[in-house]
């Protein structure tokens, strides 16, 4: 994976083509309304079970790879944000090029669910340069499940991303990927081992602390949260204070869920030392995202949890 380029023109055009006959962008999802909810099941394109490895590599046309995974939460916490987001997650590979924050970004579309609950609680793409990312993003499967107990499997996530990813940006040059989580609610207490064996298949007979999952995938991976708007735990404190005891200033609260795009790409912008925080903000004006850069501004510039507002508040 990770041949070609990607094509805006042809992701508009197939964007249009959509709108323009009905068709469903997360057509996956649509598909399996019509069916009883105990049928349902992970895409298998996107099945993580059995999965030896998802690969970045390095080809003749891009010799310097840059493995980005963004997974985010499809639970029913998160309301109508997977669907906000997917219609601007698709521009993100064009962005990183065009404004050259990276040379060559591959990127992985993925959708966390609960492993306690849910038919769909882990999926994972590949990685890819093309418009094949934007396929990946219309399999995922909007489950909008959850157990309610205020916490999904992000650590099954962060597992799968330690253990079953290689990147030639790590095994050639010693450069870390890029992983972003985006939700709205805790982790589980302790990654469980009978998830790992039942979503992934792997042969763990014990439970593995979330911390240390997190301390191991930091070694290869730069992790980003970010906790968007219109979510339903977007001002709970508890919330916030869990990601940033796990990831300190790389907890990033979005008051605009359109702007998670813009914000990947800043983000990554600023780690690989391409651009500051004011020549990126004016990049984004610059192709059109005004609105969406002054949100990715203020969650830059977000108050540690310490100092958010209470709740309901």
């Amino acid at each position: 994976m990770g041949y070609g380029n990607w094509d805006h023109s042809a992701y508009r055009a197939a964007e249009d083509y959509r709108a323009s006959h009905g068709i469903d962008d997360f057509g996956y999802t649509a598909e399996l309304r019509n069916r009883p909810h105990d049928t349902w099941t992970v895409h298998p394109d996107l099945d993580p079970f059995g999965i030896r490895a998802r690969e970045c590599r390095d080809s003749a046309e891009h010799g310097n790879s840059l493995p980005i995974a963004v997974l985010f939460d499809v639970t029913g916490s998160m309301g109508r944000v997977p669907v906000i987001m997917q219609r601007k997650l698709g521009k993100l590979h064009g962005l990183l090029r065009d404004k050259g924050y990276a040379d060559d970004p591959q990127i992985l579309f993925g959708a966390i669910g609960d492993a306690d609950t849910d038919r769909a609680p882990l999926q994972v793409g590949q990685f890819e340069s093309d418009n094949r990312m934007d396929e990946q993003l219309r399999t995922i499967l909007l489950e909008g499940g959850g157990g309610g107990q205020k916490s999904e499997s992000y650590e099954l996530a962060a597992y799968f991303i330690a253990e079953h990813v290689i990147t030639d940006a790590w095994e050639k040059r010693g450069t870390k990927g890029y992983l972003f989580l985006i939700g709205d609610e805790l982790n589980k207490p302790r990654l469980a081992s009978r998830h790992i064996r039942a979503v992934l298949g792997d042969h763990i007979r014990t439970d593995i602390s979330v911390e240390s999952i997190y301390r191991e995938l930091a070694h290869r991976w730069h992790i980003h949260y970010i906790l968007p708007n219109q979510s339903s735990y977007y001002r709970d404190p508890e919330v916030a204070a869990h990601w940033h005891d796990l990831l300190g200033q790389n907890f990033l609260r979005l008051d605009d869920p359109a702007a998670v795009c813009e914000l990947i790409a800043l983000t990554i912008g600023l780690t690989e030392e391409r651009v500051d925080v004011r020549t990126g903000l004016a990049d984004l004006r610059d192709v059109g995202s005004a609105a969406e850069a002054d949100a990715v501004g203020r969650a830059l510039r977000a108050p540690t949890p310490k100092a958010l507002p209470e709740a309901g508040r």
